[in-house]
């Protein structure tokens, strides 16, 4: 996203769609056939499939999970129609590849994009996907929401956070908004909160909050933190350092907190010289009174490999860190 980005005109986003009816009953083929896979980084990603064996896919995990080619006849014909009914297939030689891929987290199924994720309007599920979820549900398995909260997941990507935060209670009827600047991001968050289905949700293309107005119980975001250099929606944060979005998402964020609402931001901070650079900019906004801040650092370090980019000539490491901000009743 960036700080950059244009104003959304911001539309609720729930037009028939043939991508999102495609997604959802390729998944549900899926979850009825028990699939598993956990996403791995793209380091990771790219040195699995190099291995000899793993050329050609030989199931269902190898077409939607490691985004291998595969032959004509591997998947049934009611599935290769919703493919084509999506537009998700591509040629790789004599076989096919699939567009979509498709991550599990916990008893949740995630549609996303396919591997290596390139296009400037990818959208991202990988291993912060998955510390993030995490965070959200630990704080909430600590402390429940109200029922019937507003819930809103800022720069939702495919809507894991969100619909994390409103699933483990079901009888709640909270309310959810899964808003981002990104369309092709949003088809997959509708996909995947019907998949887990969430019931009560709204799909917002905003520029953050810019278009989701009113109070809210809960804001979650696991922004872009990175500097990329093609500035692509799912990585590039803005700043000098990435961490542009972070600090929009906390200072636009907390005056739209309802009386003892909370703030769960996940993202990605560059540390240099033993300083966190994240943290340094959010000293003024942690001193907000009628707020209870709390920081820490939840992985000393992620995506190394940028460390060699002109950006992070100077960086130690990148820390993955949790800000959790509530206002006080």
């Amino acid at each position: 996203m960036g700080t950059g980005y244009p104003q959304s005109d911001g539309p609720p986003v729930t037009q028939p769609d043939a991508l999102v009816d495609a997604l959802v009953a390729i998944g549900q083929w899926l979850k009825s056939c028990g699939y598993r896979f956990t996403t791995v980084t793209p380091t990771t990603h790219a040195r699995v499939n190099a291995r000899r064996a793993a050329t050609v896919a030989q199931d269902a995990r190898g077409v939607f999970g490691w985004n291998r080619p595969f032959a004509l006849n591997l998947l049934p014909a009611p599935v290769m129609r919703q493919l084509e009914r999506g537009d998700l297939l591509e040629p790789c030689k004599e076989l096919l590849r699939s567009r979509v891929r498709f991550s599990t987290l916990d008893e949740l199924l995630f549609a996303h994009s396919a591997f290596p994720t390139t296009e400037a309007d990818a959208v991202f599920f990988g291993p912060d996907t998955y510390r993030f979820c995490q965070l959200v549900r630990s704080e909430l398995l600590s402390r429940p929401l109200p029922a019937a909260a507003r819930i809103v997941d800022a720069g939702c990507g495919a809507g894991p956070g969100g619909i994390a935060a409103a699933m483990p209670d079901t009888e709640a009827s909270h309310q959810l908004v899964l808003a981002d600047i990104n369309p092709q991001a949003l088809r997959f968050a509708q996909a995947n909160a019907c998949l887990a289905g969430t019931g009560n949700t709204s799909f917002v293309r905003s520029d953050l909050f810019a278009e989701v107005p009113g109070l809210f119980d809960l804001i979650v975001a696991n922004p872009p933190y990175l500097v990329d250099a093609a500035e692509r929606v799912y990585r590039h944060g803005g700043g000098p350092m990435g961490t542009g979005l972070g600090e929009r998402i906390v200072a636009e964020g907390l005056p739209l907190l309802a009386p003892g609402g909370r703030l769960m931001l996940y993202t990605g901070v560059p540390v240099v010289d033993g300083s966190d650079c994240f943290l340094a900019s959010l000293q003024t906004l942690m001193q907000t009174p009628g707020y209870r801040f709390s920081y820490r650092e939840i992985d000393p370090d992620v995506f190394g490999e940028e460390l060699d980019m002109p950006a992070y000539a100077h960086t130690d490491r990148i820390a993955a860190v949790a800000l959790l901000a509530q206002r006080l009743a």
